[in-house]
């Protein structure tokens, strides 16, 4: 695939931070090539450090690559946008408003008329299954209903892409699971674009239609294994196949090589 039919391109993307006191700065990533098409869904895993969460906020437009380009829809990303929507680990909701008001919130900043922002809240809070909590503050509602409302949040703008950064790491594993398969019910009935990152090797394998994976700092992509299962949320138990366990296996052996060279970088730079 090339720059021209892809949703977002990524060409030769490097990023580097000033490290206080060092001569020399840090390279988050360097060299990254990827391409992803509309309606995709890819997930992106790699050591800690690796520069994930750096190569979303890239995306998001909400830092810029030092080196290389990112193309959304062939133009170059140079900032925030409405056709770009972040789901964060933190729900970020705010506390004082309801969920729906959380919802409305989101059409609000993006300049949606008032008219029409009760009504369009409450068909995303439907879309994620809350719709008999609208009138609940985030203190009411548990972590994964939270996230929910994020997610909602994020959707009722109608962007084209979805970018989710470790949206589900803080949750309980039958919560995790839960909220997998109603993001991949979401994804299918709205036809976005979702970036996904996670630290999770089963969690990349069940959602993903491709993993990209990245070596440890500077990030770079390491491999793209396609990802080629039955609809997860349909099939009876998709995680104890031995498709999904050779997947697991194979983006395993992956990173398993990249984490300890991640392991030795940090012992030198702790002069152990």
């Amino acid at each position: 695939m090339n720059g021209m039919t892809a949703k977002i391109s990524f060409a030769g993307v490097g990023k580097t931070f000033p490290v206080r006191g060092a001569a020399t700065a840090l390279t988050a990533l360097e060299g990254i090539d990827l391409d992803i098409s509309a309606g995709e869904f890819v997930v992106i895993v790699g050591p800690s450090g690796c520069g994930k969460s750096t190569l979303l906020d890239l995306l998001g437009g909400l830092s810029e690559p030092d080196a290389g380009r990112i193309l959304l829809d062939g133009a170059p990303v140079d900032g925030p946008g409405r056709d770009r929507g972040i789901v964060f680990q933190q729900y970020a909701l705010l506390p004082w408003r309801t969920a729906l008001g959380n919802v409305e919130f989101g059409l609000e900043a993006t300049g949606v008329p008032r008219a029409g922002r009760a009504a369009r809240a409450e068909e995303y809070l439907e879309l994620v299954g809350l719709a008999e909590f609208a009138d609940r503050h985030p203190h009411e509602l548990s972590g994964g209903m939270k996230q929910r409302v994020a997610i909602a949040r994020s959707l009722a703008y109608d962007p084209d892409v979805l970018l989710m950064d470790e949206p589900f790491a803080a949750l309980d594993a039958q919560t995790r699971e839960s909220l997998q398969d109603e993001l991949l019910r979401i994804w299918r009935r709205t036809g976005k674009t979702i970036v996904f990152i996670t630290h999770g090797i089963d969690e990349a394998v069940y959602l993903g239609q491709r993993v990209a994976v990245l070596t440890s700092r500077p990030g770079r992509v390491k491999s793209v294994v396609g990802i080629d299962l039955p609809h997860r949320e349909e099939a009876d138990d998709v995680r104890s196949s031995p498709e999904f366990a050779r997947y697991r296996h194979e983006i395993w052996a992956l990173l398993h090589d990249e984490v300890t060279r991640a392991h030795e970088l940090e012992k030198e730079a702790l002069g152990a």
